[in-house]
């Protein structure tokens, strides 16, 4: 997928900070999980892509351009969280529990 390591210049695309959040979460979420449980993965993997977010992409330091940012942020974790489900375990059933 990519030539080099991971740069900033990667960071400020959507692919490269969805792909750094996989990465991130996917390294430390057993940490995570073993601390807060597993309905934590999610804010922690959102927590990662605001961070990534308003590090590299940041829209602007206006009202507007935060919003934006925290948007941006939201799509990232969705993303990233399908993206990481998509690869790890492709054929998976989703069971609902009554």
């Amino acid at each position: 997928m990519f030539d080099d390591f991971m740069t900033v210049d990667v960071l400020t695309t959507f692919t490269g900070i969805t792909a750094a959040v996989i990465v991130i979460v996917q390294f430390t979420k057993s940490l995570v999980k073993k601390k807060f449980g597993d309905q934590f993965v999610r804010l922690y993997s959102f927590i990662i892509a605001l961070i990534l977010t308003f590090i590299f992409a940041r829209q602007g330091s206006n009202i507007e351009g935060i919003v934006l940012t925290l948007i941006n942020a939201m799509v990232i974790t969705i993303a990233s969280m399908g993206g990481y489900e998509l690869l790890a375990d492709p054929m998976a059933q989703s069971i609902r529990k009554k």
